[in-house]
C-alpha cells in the first residue's frame, strides 16, 4: 500500500521515530490498518477536516463534557474526540482479553486476602508495608464478607504497547473506574459523523457487554432480586466525569443520587424521596473510598452516607466496587504481581508490566538511588497529585530533594523503567501525526469469571513528544475498535429486561435532591425570564428617550430605574442617598445588574444559579434541551467578553436569551413526565413568576402618579409582562389602572395573572405526596390556600383607593405585601416538608484521613 505521496501521511512517515501502531519495523504498513487508512485516504484532506469539525460539533451539541479544574476557558470543557479511531485485531485482542480477565481475577483474590486472612503477608509474598503504608488500606473494612460472586465487580486497566510490541499494563483502576460512558458515546459519535470510515471493516459491538453490566447490577442485589433499587452515587456536577455519571444514569435507568439523597436507618440504606424513604439495594459509586462514610472514614466528607460501612458489614447493601478497593490502585504491588499470580493461580502474568523496583527493599533502593535519573518515580498511592516524577527532567536540586524523600520514607516509593510507549495516528491541524496512546479496558464480574468490553477508551497525548496521557492535561480521545474478519451477528442495540428495574415514574419515588433541583430550576428560570424582560423594557425606554427631551421621559425613566433596583434586589442601585452617580450614568448601573455575577440579584447571578441546577439534572434532560442551553451559554460568553456596549446591542442580547429561555421552558414540559418531577418544576416556576408579579405591581402601581406618567408606567408594566397586546384585545380601551390590575392580578383565565398562577400552584401542591393520614393538610397546602382565598376576596375599587394624603395606594401595598409573605413562607414550607429529611451525624473519634 503506497501512501507516502499523500499529504495526509507525508509528515507522519518522515517524523515517526517511536514504535508505531501503523508502521512495522521495516516501515511497511501494518495489515490490520490498511483498510482504515485506505478509507481515510479516499475521504481526502478537505473531507477529513469536515468530518473532524462534525465530530467536534456533535460533541458540543450533545453536551459531552469533561470538567477541567481551574480551566480559564471554563470548567465544562467539550470532550475531545479525534476522527481517526484506534484499532486492534481480534486475534491479538483474545490474548489481551485473557490477560485482563487474569488480572481482574488476581486483584479480586488480593482484595479478599488483604481484608481477610492476609496470607500474602504472612507467607512473605509481599511486604506488609506495601499494604499498610498505602492510604487506600482502610482498617475499617477488615474482615467484611460479601455475598456477591466476586469482591471486585468492576476492574479497569490502562494499557500501552511496549517496545517489545506487546500490550503492557500501566495502571489499575478499582475504586470507581470511569470511562465506560465516554467509550459508548465515542462509538455513537463516530458512527454518526463518519459512517464511511467503517467501510469494509467489521468492528465488534459492545452491546452484549453493557447487557452484562446491567445484569451484574441486578445480580448484586442479594436481598431484592425481583425489583432491586439500584442507584448511582455521584460527588455532584463539579466532578470531572459528571457527564458520564448522568449519562449512565439515563442509559441504565437508575436514579442519580448524591450523599444527601441517602440515609442509614435501622441497619439499611434508604433513598429519600418526596413521600418516604425507599430501601437501596445496590450503589454504583463514583465517590472515592475515604469519602463514603463520614462516621467511620473522613468526617469532613459531605459526599458519602453516615453509617454506610455498618450496613455493608450487615450485608444489607452492595457497593460497587466495595469500600476499601482503592488499596489495589497501588504501584507498590507491581513488582510482586507475578509472584502473587504464581501463589494464587500457579501461572505467570499474561500481560507484562513495566519493570519496577519497590524502594522499601534495601538492595532495590540502593540501585534506584544510584541510577535515579534513569527512572520514573511514583508514590505507591495516587492521593497526592504530585506523585509522578520524570527524573530525567529534574535538575540536581530536585533530584537531591527526591532522594531525601525516598530515604526518609522508602516504602512509599516505586521506581519504574523509563520506556517509550507506542504511537498511533492522530488528525491534528490538517495532517496525521504520531501521538502516544493509552488504552483503558473494562472488565465486569459475571458468575465465576469476568467479561471484558470489546475495546474501551483510548486517550492520546495532547502534544507530539508529551509523555503524560491525561484528560486533565488536555488529552484527546479515540474510538477503540476490535476488528474481526467476519461480519458481526450479535445484537447491535442496547436492551435488557426491565422487569428487574425499579420505576421512578411515580412522583412518590422521586429522590428529594432531584425534586429540589427541579423546583429551583423552575424558580431560577422564571426569575431569569422576568428579569430579562424587565431589563429589556427599561433599555428600550432609554433608547426611545434619546430622541425625546420632555420632562415626563426623565421622570418615567427615574421611576423605572428605581423599580429595577426594587424588583431585582440589587440595592443600593438607583435607590438611596448615593443614587446620584447611578442616575447620571444609568447604563453603567444597568450593565452591573446584568453582568456582575458576584452581585446579589443580578441577571448574571440568576443565570449562574440556573446553570448549576441544570447541570445537577443532566440525566433528565433531552439533547434538544442541551442544545438550547448551550446556545444560551455561548451567547452569554460572547457578551461578557465585549469591552464596549451600546444599548441596542444589549437589547439584542436580551432578545436572544429570552427566546432561548422560553424555548427551554417549553422543552422541559415535553422531556419528563409530570410524575417524574415536572410537577416540582411547575411549582417552582409558578411560584417565582407569582412572586415577581407581586414585586412588579408593588414597585410600579402603589405610588400615585400624574395621569400622563401613570399611563406611561402602566404601558411599561404591560410591556415587561408581555401583556400589552392581550390588554388591547381584551379591553379595547385607554389604559386604566383598574383594568390593568384586573388583567395582571385578578383574571382567572389569563395564565400570566397572579390569580391563575396561585390556582395552578395550589392544584400542583395538592398532587404532591402527603402524609399517610390523607386528611392531614401540610403547611404549604394551608399557606397556598390562604393566598388563594385572599386574592379571591380582593376588591378592585379598594385596591385603587389612595391614602389620606393621596400619595400611595396603601391597601394595594398591604395586600400585595401579605401575598408576598405567604408565597415566601410557602416556599420555605415546601423545602422543609420535601427536601429536608435527616440530621447531620458526626464521629465520636476523629479518624484523621490525610489527602
Amino acid at each position: 500500500m503506497i501512501l507516502d505521496s499523500n499529504i495526509l501521511f507525508q509528515n507522519y512517515f518522515s517524523e515517526n521515530r517511536n514504535y508505531d501502531e501503523v508502521l512495522k519495523s521495516n516501515m511497511t504498513i501494518n495489515p490490520n490498518w490498511e483498510t482504515l487508512l485506505e478509507n481515510i485516504n479516499q475521504l481526502g484532506l478537505k473531507e477529513l477536516i469536515n468530518k473532524q469539525n462534525e465530530v467536534d460539533w456533535l460533541m458540543d451539541e450533545t453536551g459531552v463534557t469533561y470538567n477541567v479544574y481551574n480551566d480559564p476557558k471554563g470548567m465544562h470543557r467539550p470532550w475531545n474526540l479525534n476522527v481517526v479511531p484506534f484499532l486492534i485485531h481480534e486475534n491479538e485482542w483474545k490474548t489481551i482479553e485473557k490477560g485482563i480477565i487474569q488480572r481482574a481475577e488476581l486483584l479480586n483474590l488480593i482484595l479478599k486476602d488483604i481484608y481477610g486472612k492476609r496470607e500474602l503477608i504472612k507467607k512473605g509474598v509481599i511486604p506488609h508495608e506495601v499494604v499498610f503504608a498505602h492510604r487506600g488500606f482502610l482498617r475499617q473494612c477488615d474482615q467484611i464478607d460479601y455475598k456477591t460472586s466476586k469482591n471486585l465487580l468492576i476492574h479497569s486497566a490502562d494499557l500501552s504497547r511496549g517496545p517489545d510490541g506487546r500490550m503492557w499494563v500501566v495502571n489499575d483502576r478499582t475504586q470507581a473506574p470511569s470511562g465506560m460512558g465516554y467509550a459508548l458515546e465515542n462509538r455513537y459519535a463516530i458512527n454518526r459523523a463518519v459512517p464511511s470510515i467503517f467501510k469494509n471493516i467489521h468492528v465488534q459491538h459492545s452491546s452484549s457487554f453493557f447487557y452484562g453490566f446491567n445484569q451484574m447490577l441486578i445480580d448484586a442485589a442479594h436481598n431484592n432480586k425481583d425489583n432491586p433499587n439500584i442507584v448511582i452515587l455521584t460527588p455532584g456536577p463539579l466532578n470531572e466525569t459528571y457527564f458520564e455519571h448522568s449519562y449512565l444514569s439515563s442509559f441504565l435507568g437508575c436514579p442519580l443520587v448524591t450523599g444527601n439523597d441517602l440515609v442509614v436507618r435501622n441497619g439499611k440504606v434508604w433513598m429519600k424521596t418526596l413521600k418516604e424513604l425507599k430501601q437501596v439495594d445496590v450503589i454504583l459509586r463514583r465517590v472515592d473510598d475515604v469519602y463514603m462514610d463520614p462516621l467511620e472514614l473522613r468526617e469532613d466528607s459531605y459526599l458519602g452516607v453516615a453509617g454506610l460501612l455498618d450496613v455493608v458489614r450487615n450485608q444489607n447493601v452492595t457497593i460497587i466496587n466495595p469500600i476499601g478497593s482503592g488499596v489495589l490502585e497501588n504501584s507498590g504491588l507491581i513488582p510482586f504481581m507475578n509472584a502473587i499470580s504464581k501463589y494464587f493461580l500457579n501461572e505467570d502474568l499474561i500481560l507484562p508490566q513495566i519493570a519496577s523496583w519497590w524502594c522499601g527493599q534495601e538492595k532495590e533502593r540502593q540501585y534506584v538511588l544510584s541510577n535515579l535519573s534513569n527512572f520514573v518515580v511514583k508514590r505507591i498511592d495516587r492521593s497526592n497529585r504530585e506523585s509522578l516524577f520524570f527524573c530525567e527532567f529534574l535538575d540536581a536540586n530536585q533530584l537531591e530533594k527526591l532522594k531525601r524523600e525516598i530515604q526518609s520514607n522508602p516504602y512509599r516509593f516505586v521506581a519504574q523503567e523509563k520506556i517509550s510507549f507506542s504511537t498511533a495516528p492522530d488528525f491534528v491541524d490538517g495532517r496525521l501525526e504520531p501521538r502516544k496512546v493509552m488504552c483503558r479496558t473494562f472488565a465486569i464480574a459475571r458468575k465465576n469469571s469476568y467479561s471484558v468490553m470489546p475495546g474501551g477508551l483510548v486517550r492520546v497525548a495532547p502534544e507530539r513528544e508529551d509523555l503524560h496521557v491525561s484528560n486533565q492535561r488536555g488529552g484527546v480521545s479515540k474510538d477503540f475498535w476490535i476488528i474481526t474478519d467476519n461480519p458481526q451477528t450479535s445484537m447491535h442495540h442496547y436492551a435488557w429486561d426491565n422487569t428487574c428495574k425499579i420505576s421512578i415514574s411515580n412522583i412518590n419515588d422521586l429522590p428529594s435532591n432531584t425534586a429540589e433541583n427541579l423546583y429551583w430550576s423552575g424558580r431560577y428560570l422564571g426569575r431569569a425570564i422576568v428579569t430579562a424582560r424587565f431589563l429589556r423594557m427599561v433599555l428600550n425606554q432609554m433608547s426611545n428617550s434619546q430622541f425625546n427631551i420632555q420632562k415626563i421621559e426623565s421622570e418615567k425613566l427615574q421611576f423605572l430605574f428605581q423599580s429595577l433596583t426594587t424588583i431585582t434586589y440589587t440595592y443600593p442601585g438607583f435607590i438611596g442617598e448615593d443614587n446620584e452617580e447611578a442616575l447620571k450614568n444609568p447604563l453603567k448601573e444597568i450593565l452591573s445588574v446584568i453582568k456582575d455575577d458576584k452581585r446579589l440579584g443580578s441577571f448574571a447571578q440568576t443565570l449562574n444559579s440556573f446553570n448549576n441546577s441544570y447541570y445537577s439534572l443532566r440525566n433528565l434532560w433531552s439533547k434538544d434541551m442541551w442544545r438550547v442551553f448551550d446556545g444560551i451559554q455561548k451567547i452569554w460568553g460572547r457578551f461578557k467578553d465585549e469591552k464596549k456596549y451600546a444599548i441596542s446591542d444589549i437589547i439584542k442580547l436580551l432578545d436572544r436569551i429570552i427566546t432561548r429561555l422560553i424555548a427551554f421552558m417549553g422543552l422541559i414540559e415535553e422531556s419528563i413526565l409530570v410524575d417524574q418531577g415536572l410537577l416540582m418544576y411547575f411549582i417552582g416556576l409558578q411560584t417565582e413568576q407569582a412572586m415577581m408579579n407581586v414585586s412588579k405591581c408593588r414597585s410600579l402601581l402603589v405610588f400615585n402618579l400624574e395621569e400622563h406618567l401613570q399611563y406611561e408606567i402602566l404601558e411599561s408594566l404591560l410591556t415587561s409582562h408581555e401583556s400589552l397586546n392581550i390588554y388591547r384585545y381584551s379591553y379595547k380601551s385607554y389604559l386604566s389602572l383598574e383594568n390593568v390590575l384586573n388583567l395582571i392580578l385578578l383574571d382567572k383565565e389569563y395564565p400570566k395573572s397572579l390569580t391563575y398562577q396561585l390556582k395552578r400552584i395550589q392544584k400542583d401542591i395538592d398532587r404532591l405526596p402527603h402524609s399517610k393520614n390523607t386528611e392531614a393538610v401540610t403547611e404549604c397546602q394551608r399557606l397556598i390556600k390562604e393566598a388563594n382565598i385572599k386574592i379571591e376576596n380582593l376588591n378592585i375599587n379598594k385596591l385603587v383607593e389612595l391614602n389620606d394624603d393621596s400619595t400611595l395606594r396603601e391597601h394595594l401595598d398591604t395586600e400585595l405585601s401579605e401575598l408576598a409573605d405567604l408565597l415566601h413562607n410557602m416556599s420555605l414550607s415546601i423545602s422543609n416538608t420535601y427536601f429536608n429529611h435527616t440530621y447531620q451525624q458526626t464521629q465520636l473519634v476523629n479518624q484523621n484521613f490525610p489527602l
